[in-house]
């Protein structure tokens, strides 16, 4: 059996979310606090469950921001719909610029190990054969082995 007060958004924040709209010296009661936490889990409830019931019809198992904002649409909420509409269009946007930073910064660093070569050995003639070798890039050098290629 599922505990009803783990369907509520956790109440600590609930009431960190609200004074933040409040001047720094108001206080906010026990039960205003749980007030807000009921409604504002019944709000989140009642819009997911639409969205959710759009992803059964469509055989989608994943309830995405897209069905949020058309649940916010279609429930009457078009100023929410249309504001978490820009705030997702927003994010997704940082979403992609972060990956492609990540991806350029992965590839400077590849490129710049595939650059070097690593020498170990305590084989002079090996070490030599190694350092002659500098143009060959993907190549790493262990003791007493074979150049190992990398693809």
């Amino acid at each position: 059996m599922v505990d009803e007060h783990d369907k509520l958004l956790p109440v600590a924040n609930v009431g960190r979310i609200m004074k933040r709209i409040l001047p720094p010296t108001a206080k906010i009661s026990k039960e205003a606090k749980e007030t807000i936490q009921e409604c504002a889990s019944e709000f989140i409830s009642f819009v997911t469950g639409e969205a959710s019931d759009k992803c059964h019809k469509e055989n989608r198992k994943t309830v995405n921001g897209d069905d949020i904002c058309w649940a916010l649409g279609s429930l009457g909420f078009d100023d929410y719909s249309q504001a978490i509409a820009r705030y997702l269009h927003k994010h997704r946007e940082f979403e992609r610029q972060r990956a492609s930073a990540a991806a350029a910064s992965s590839s400077a660093a590849l490129d710049a190990s595939n650059k070097t070569n690593i020498v170990n050995s305590s084989d002079e003639a090996t070490a030599r054969e190694a350092s002659s070798s500098i143009n060959c890039k993907d190549r790493l050098y262990y003791p007493n082995t074979s150049p190992l290629e990398f693809r």
